[in-house]
């Protein structure tokens, strides 16, 4: 995803644990991303290095320039995928 943005989860009301780590603004992995609000990952060159919908976690490089987070609902309907390739 070059010069894109990726959110990942979507709120339905009740809150999971979770976690955001960010290192040296080019390493991000969340996890518990099962219903903990929108998070939104702008930036240049980024790739989703891992992904387990299992448990919940993603893992994203590249070189990150925002990230954006909201616990209200999105307004774009669509699964997982279409918010995660917006």
């Amino acid at each position: 995803m070059n010069g894109s943005k990726a959110a990942v989860g979507a709120a339905e009301g009740i809150k999971a644990p979770h976690n955001v780590i960010m290192e040296d603004r080019h390493t991000l992995t969340v996890s518990g991303i099962s219903d903990v609000g929108e998070l939104t990952v702008k930036g240049e060159s980024l790739h989703i290095n891992r992904l387990s919908l299992e448990v919940g976690e993603i893992m994203i490089e590249g070189n990150i320039s925002s990230l954006s987070y909201s616990d209200s609902k999105p307004t774009q309907e669509g699964g997982f995928w279409s918010r995660v390739f917006r």
